[in-house]
């Protein structure tokens, strides 16, 4: 099996086209062609359906897909870690992020990175725990920040705590304060209010809804379905409360009231990431120590 057979097979597996496919990895048709079907005699099946204008995989090419994309990334992250100089002024990060940790903890840290070694391009994906750990796992990111514990455990992932952090309750000034005035709002107060409540999978939806089921009952959404940004501004607009990590509520302050939760209050723990059977590029491991010590 060779390092090239393995990325016309990905090529093919994306396009649905032997010649769409061709043109992406430059490369004849006729040579891409002979190349899958000399990869599929090795493995002694079959990897596409072919029908004219209509290419699906078989049932082995669905199990070689996620093995071959892992081996593609693994070898190209190989590649920028043997280019990168000595002295870090060039190669890359993939950092994913949660998109509050966007917001709250990452512009400070990577502005101080970013000084450190300009020469080093910074590659930020956003998305939800679950989703990162699935990128982590097929190694399409070098590091991740997620949020603990993690949806579904993987023996695959190294995990370091990196801080925990307090959760806020924010709210238009102009509207009434949540909790009857108190300096605190109490989890059981939010039964009285409306909430903007983040999109499915975003783990501070998860985390403010099981709290408010813990006291017995079901929140009652204003608006739902929002990133960051846009519950943020739902709620300045005065549709309705928010409950937010307190970095995010202090970077966004303007024209948001911020109302700390009663104790025990609520809580998340931010971990930072990576694979336990790959090293993290030379560049990656550096961003790691400047967050660690952060």
């Amino acid at each position: 099996m060779q390092f090239q057979q393995l990325q016309y097979f990905v090529a093919v597996a994306e396009a649905r086209h032997f010649t769409r496919a061709a043109e992406l990895v430059h490369v004849a048709q006729p040579s891409l062609s002979q190349q899958i079907k000399a990869l599929e005699r090795e493995l002694g099946a079959d990897l596409f359906q072919r029908a004219r204008g209509n290419i699906t995989l078989t049932d082995a090419g669905e199990a070689l897909l996620p093995l071959a994309r892992r081996i593609l990334a693994d070898t190209e992250t190989a590649r920028y870690e043997v280019q990168e100089l000595v002295q870090l002024r060039s190669g890359r990060v993939r950092l994913g992020a949660t998109p509050s940790l966007c917001t709250g903890l990452l512009p400070d840290v990577l502005r101080a990175f970013h000084d450190r070694y300009p020469g080093i391009r910074l590659l930020i994906e956003e998305g939800g725990s679950h989703d990162l750990v699935r990128e982590l796992a097929r190694g399409a990111l070098d590091l991740a920040l997620v949020v603990l514990p993690l949806p579904t455990p993987s023996p695959a992932l190294t995990t370091v705590e990196l801080l925990r952090e307090d959760l806020v309750v924010v709210s238009s000034p102009e509207a009434s304060k949540p909790g009857d005035g108190r300096r605190t709002v109490r989890i059981a107060d939010l039964e009285r209010e409306r909430l903007v409540m983040f999109r499915h999978g975003y783990d501070l939806r998860e985390l403010t809804v099981a709290a408010c089921r813990g006291e017995g009952f079901e929140p009652d959404f204003a608006v739902e379905g929002g990133e960051m940004d846009a519950v943020l501004g739902f709620v300045r607009a005065g549709l309705g409360v928010a409950v937010v990590p307190r970095m995010v509520a202090a970077r966004s302050g303007r024209g948001l009231r911020v109302t700390p939760l009663a104790r025990p209050g609520l809580h998340r723990t931010i971990a930072l990431a990576h694979r336990s059977d790959v090293a993290p590029p030379r560049a990656a491991r550096e961003l790691q120590r400047m967050l660690l010590e952060r």
